[in-house]
């Protein structure tokens, strides 16, 4: 794995983004911040991180739509990315479905709230391929 790979980290809960952040930092990563997918689609333009940590459910650009984009711009195709989603929890309530999910294509995912040393797993099976 090459030392310090940049992850970016997407969620409307700045206290997940900064619990999410400091596990990563903690393993060995450096990260950069995004509290809704505009924001983040312009931190993966300006910083080119190594992979994304993305929510779904955010407000103005949903997780969906910025994993959609980022896998059909050639540019950003081979992008990590995994989906941080409590969208299990919330189907009754919520226009997001489990055939979202499915169809998204995301590398992996986890459902919220996420299990830290789990997710650090995950991160490091994606990013060791």
């Amino acid at each position: 794995m090459a030392d310090k790979q940049l992850i970016l980290v997407v969620d409307d809960d700045p206290d997940l983004v900064d619990s999410v952040s400091m596990k990563l930092e903690n393993g060995g990563f450096r990260t950069v911040k995004a509290y809704d997918g505009l924001e983040a689609w312009d931190k993966i333009k300006q910083e080119k991180p190594a992979m994304v940590l993305l929510d779904v459910m955010m407000p103005r650009k949903n997780g969906y739509e910025l994993c959609d984009e980022i896998k059909k711009d050639p540019q950003y195709k081979d992008l990590t990315v995994v989906l941080l989603t409590a969208v299990a929890d919330n189907v009754p309530t919520s226009t997001y479905t489990h055939l979202d999910g499915k169809s998204t294509l995301a590398d992996d995912y986890i459902a919220k709230p996420s299990d830290l040393d789990q997710l650090m797993e995950i991160v490091k099976d994606n990013l060791v391929r």
